[in-house]
């Protein structure tokens, strides 16, 4: 009975035998070796929330406004239609912007600018950036990028200028263009729905009025939503001479109005 309590007590102690003497510390060390422990989450500053909180909501209008059209022009012929182009832009912003604020500026109500005037672009054509108000009057826009044709290079120096532009583009950007595309010629205002996809090289966006149809004199315009073009699509549509785009960008100080 001896010998079988004896057996029992040094199969017991084996393992303690064959490892390594750890000493007091060593071993408190170690529980924190093992301790399952899940990292905190980074938190967002109240700035990054409601900024991000903003471009969700501008960009969810524009969806649910895809939505409704359920692939039907709408019209976009007087002024007052939202679903002529630059008005689709505005009209997101305006409707989604009240709960928002710059943090500098906390009373100040947030606006969105107009174009610039036709002969404030020179020498550039009408439609290649937007009037110039500060963050004090209540835009909450940084102009993030730009470009502008360079007649002094190459149109091929020029091409490499517009794509690297184009790949600044983070999603929640307005861009603003004058360009000579596919679907018409002028000016042009949408905003990014995605980052650039470097591995598709491509951008996707929502905007109205891109696309349209008159009918018996009355123009309609088509809707679009994560609609995607690779960059090389507007780089041949605004990289011409004397024209150009801008893309703006929500300033980072966005906070939730109180």
């Amino acid at each position: 009975m001896k010998l079988i309590y004896l057996l029992a007590v040094l199969v017991l102690l084996a393992p303690v035998a064959l490892g390594e003497s750890l000493s007091l510390e060593e071993m408190l060390g170690a529980q924190d070796v093992y301790s399952f422990s899940v990292p905190a989450p980074q938190m967002d500053t109240q700035e990054n929330s409601a900024r991000e909180a903003f471009i969700d909501r501008y960009l969810a209008l524009a969806q649910s406004l895809f939505e409704k059209a359920n692939g039907r022009a709408q019209r976009a012929q007087y002024s007052g239609d939202i679903y002529v182009c630059k008005n689709f832009s505005v009209h997101i912003f305006r409707e989604t912007c009240g709960d928002f604020a710059i943090a500098e500026y906390p009373d100040v109500p947030l606006i969105i600018p107009n174009n610039e005037k036709k002969e404030d672009c020179a020498p550039y054509v009408y439609g290649v950036k937007w009037q110039e108000v500060s963050a004090q009057e209540g835009n909450p826009f940084v102009e993030a990028a730009s470009f502008r044709y360079n007649s002094d290079l190459s149109k091929a120096e020029n091409e490499r200028l517009a794509r690297e532009f184009l790949m600044q583009v983070k999603r929640g950007d307005y861009f603003q263009m004058a360009a000579n595309y596919y679907y018409g010629v002028g000016a042009h205002s949408m905003v990014f729905t995605a980052d650039y996809d470097p591995a598709t090289d491509s951008v996707m966006w929502t905007d109205s009025n891109m696309k349209g149809k008159s009918v018996n004199g009355v123009r309609y315009a088509y809707v679009q939503y994560d609609a995607q073009k690779d960059i090389d699509w507007f780089v041949e549509a605004f990289c011409r001479k004397k024209y150009g785009a801008t893309i703006y960008r929500l300033r980072e100080d966005i906070i939730f109005r109180e």
